[in-house]
């Protein structure tokens, strides 16, 4: 036994490793520009929605201090005055939910945009994954290693490369062959969530509102 095991050990072929730079090839990947192109036009009438939301919070804001400035003229009989503090109270509810508008704007974009990343970056990454995995079979590879991947230090777990087991500029070149004539250009993918689309839309000052 102990000498079939050795021979069984023994006739194990020598490991043969390749790597490649997932993120290189995912920023790289024409479909990716074509993806952030979508998801930047998608912002951009975000903003457009977000900035009515917040134009009309203002006039709701400038209605409600006129109200409120109307309500302390001493010529005011008591009714008038009365009733001029309730629109004012009035006006302050329909702000308040239009705060809880705009907020609940902000969130759902916020949201559906890190979704639509995360979604199509595990897609892209499968798709990915498939094609090198093929190059390094073909390569007669064992092992294929992401060294774009961080290790438990934060850091890339290579310092150095050879960059004969390097196949990223092979698989770059076979994603990218159908890569249209005209690609849309668009800032590089990351794995971080976007900044909400109204993230430098000046925010309204509401009245009565509770601060972020």
């Amino acid at each position: 036994f102990l000498g079939l095991g050795a021979l069984t050990l023994h006739a194990q072929p020598a490991p043969r490793i390749v790597v490649v730079d997932m993120a290189q090839l995912y920023d790289g990947h024409y479909k990716t520009e074509e993806q952030n192109a979508k998801l930047q036009a998608d912002e951009q009438r975000a903003q457009v929605d977000l900035e009515r939301l917040n134009t009309d919070g203002n006039r709701l804001v400038s209605e409600y201090t006129e109200l409120v400035e109307q309500s302390r003229n001493p010529a005011l009989s008591n009714d008038a005055k009365t009733k001029m503090e309730q629109d004012a109270q009035a006006k302050l509810e329909e702000i308040q939910a239009k705060q809880n508008e705009v907020q609940n704007f902000r969130a759902n974009i916020q949201r559906s945009l890190q979704t639509r990343i995360q979604t199509f970056r595990d897609l892209m990454l499968e798709e990915i994954g498939k094609i090198a995995t093929d190059i390094a079979k073909q390569k007669g590879a064992t092992l294929l290693i992401d060294k774009s991947g961080p290790s438990l230090i934060g850091i890339s777990n290579f310092i150095y490369v050879d960059p004969a087991y390097d196949i990223t500029t092979e698989v770059m070149a076979l994603i990218n062959r159908d890569r249209p004539a005209t690609s849309p250009t668009a800032m590089p993918a990351t794995s971080a969530a976007p900044a909400a689309p109204a993230g430098e839309t000046p925010a309204v000052s509401f009245p009565g509102a509770k601060a972020p």
